[in-house]
């Protein structure tokens, strides 16, 4: 399909820090954050969405604040900026790490052992890297529960400073609380495990064994549901100055594709518009000024890239990102789900949702999971970012492309599932095949026709011409031949649609689509009104510049009338 860029050494999937900058890897600098964290408190939390570079700056903690590297810091660290100003703390702790996100969530009993055993393999690992006496790990034999190994382990070091980085915290729990809420609540909530073992670190905390913390993960939800057994955290998620701590800024994307760039003599403002379009648009602070790209997106596109043809991958997300963003969809269903149904097609239908960011997410069952819940837990995801305020709420829209792709893939499982029918996905994909090759809208019609009529009648879709739309951009971004616009900003004009070639697929025609809704009770005439209009939109969008550099361009009217489609070709 595509040979991988040899060009530079792409870090992709690699989270060992020592192992990327020793062995050459690619790596953009974030050294700078440890100083930053440093200086802002001893027990945080930062929480990004999946994929997003956690792992690997968890990792340069570790290797810059662990004594057992003191004598590797010239090597690992000097050609960086922390390397040219380290901070007091360096290489002055033994490291702590623990990582969860391998744990079984087969049923409350399955969850607490696979737990268990990751706590106290971790143990044993500290205490061996740090050559305690083989009778001192053995003491750690007498426990069983994570709670009570903790305590036996804190008996053991009470003599250390030590720095406590935990890494994927939510991992397990996210996964249990999009199956199963009672459950969730049974290991996390008061008397769970969970909670018994945060507890015992906050008390590490209090008795001075436990110096430092550092937590990373998705969501707040866990430790939200457990705050009377761990709130000494501080989170720094939302802080202006911890907003581009993980992801990539304009300027470093531009750094790392300027190679590519410069082999394939493209268009270097061009190549970033469009790898903003797919991977930028992040932005987790409502006062920070630049938005962030999905590092772990940036590096799968150059790791994937064809240098010898210059041909962009066939699939702009890898399928490992696809999969874990739809395992974490699941949380969707958290609260009212008919609620959250209408926000998400709200989001599909307006582009944007109005809401207030809350700080703390509380599966209390005493208290509702309202709307801004909802909203603050999509933001925390990574399937909504901030992008303006009115007033005293904040504006909040899909973040890029590869977003906006997932959300369609859901709205189109979510609808069936409401409606009870199957929207064939290889009918769609040879429709759209029909229309790129031969100009032949017939196909890609009638399964517009056979959808609407499967919606026209459930309480759930409401017809008028937004919503219909929706229906039409679902069953286009079911196939990857296109780059779909919907409502792009053409010489101050917005077409409804467009469907263009995206590198590396070569199609023979590019669309325009404007879509008329005209309803049933306004007959004939109505429907006349609205073919009359469309035409002449489309006829004005026809004699605009940036609509005239498309070539192999064809244009056509939907007109509808919410069960019916007429396909009328123009010019």
């Amino acid at each position: 399909m595509y040979r991988k860029n040899t060009l530079m050494k792409i870090p992709y999937g690699i989270s060992n820090f020592k192992s990327l900058i020793t062995e050459g890897y690619l790596y953009v600098d974030k050294t700078p954050f440890i100083e930053s964290l440093e200086a802002t408190g001893k027990y945080n939390i930062l929480l990004r969405p999946r994929r997003f570079g956690k792992t690997l700056f968890l990792s340069a903690l570790r290797y810059y604040y662990d004594i057992r590297f003191k004598d590797a810091f010239e090597e690992i660290f000097s050609g960086l900026a922390v390397g040219h100003n380290p901070t007091p703390l360096k290489n002055s702790y033994r490291i702590l790490f623990m990582e969860f996100s391998g744990i079984s969530i087969n049923n409350k009993e399955s969850i607490e052992r696979d737990f268990a055993l990751e706590v106290a393999g971790r143990l044993r690992a500290f205490l061996k890297e740090y050559q305690y006496p083989a009778e001192e790990i053995h003491r750690l034999d007498e426990h069983s529960s994570p709670a009570s190994l903790m305590k036996a382990f804190f008996r053991i070091v009470r003599e250390e400073k030590i720095y406590l980085l935990i890494d994927e915290y939510d991992h397990f729990a996210n996964a249990v609380l999009s199956e199963d809420q009672e459950l969730f609540n049974a290991i996390v909530g008061k008397g769970g495990f969970v909670r018994a073992f945060y507890e015992t670190v906050k008390t590490a905390t209090m008795e001075g064994i436990i110096d430092r913390l550092f937590i990373t993960g998705v969501t707040s939800i866990t430790l939200d549901s457990m705050t009377s057994g761990f709130n000494i955290g501080k989170n720094l998620s939302f802080k202006k100055e911890f907003n581009q701590a993980m992801g990539f800024t304009s300027q470093e994307t531009e750094s790392l594709i300027r190679p590519l760039v410069d082999i394939c003599g493209f268009d270097a403002l061009e190549t970033m518009r469009s790898l903003g379009t797919w991977y930028n648009g992040y932005r987790f602070s409502s006062r920070a000024k630049e938005k962030v790209f999905n590092p772990d997106m940036v590096l799968y596109f150059i790791d994937s890239f064809d240098t010898d043809e210059c041909r962009y991958p066939e699939q702009m997300l890898d399928e490992n990102i696809a999969s874990d963003y739809g395992k974490i969809m699941r949380l969707f269903s958290i609260g009212d789900r008919e609620s959250n149904f209408r926000l998400l097609e709200e989001l599909i239908v307006n582009g944007e949702i109005l809401g207030r960011h809350k700080g703390k997410l509380d599966l209390d069952i005493s208290k509702p999971f309202e709307c801004d819940d909802f909203i603050s837990l999509l933001l925390y995801m990574g399937f909504i970012t901030i992008s303006g305020a009115v007033l005293d709420e904040l504006l909040y829209r899909v973040p890029n492309y590869v977003v906006e792709q997932l959300y369609y893939r859901y709205f189109k499982t979510e609808i069936e599932l409401r409606s009870q029918i199957t929207i064939e996905n290889d009918r769609i994909k040879e429709a759209i095949r029909q229309l790129a090759l031969h100009n032949n809208i017939n196909p890609l019609t009638e399964e517009i026709r056979k959808a609407l009529a499967l919606f026209s009648n459930r309480d759930f879709m409401r017809m008028d011409e937004k919503h219909i739309k929706a229906v039409i951009l679902t069953l286009l971004c079911q196939s990857g031949v296109y780059f779909i616009q919907s409502e792009p900003e053409m010489n101050n004009r917005y077409p409804d649609i467009l469907l263009l070639e995206r590198n590396p697929f070569k199609v023979r025609y590019q669309f325009l689509f404007e879509l008329k809704y005209s309803k049933k009770k306004d007959g004939a005439k109505g429907l006349e009104e609205k073919r009359a209009e469309g035409i002449r939109q489309i006829k004005e969008y026809q004699q605009l510049a940036d609509i005239q550099q498309i070539s192999d361009l064809k244009s056509y009217l939907l007109l509808t009338d919410g069960s019916g489609i007429e396909a009328v070709a123009v010019g």
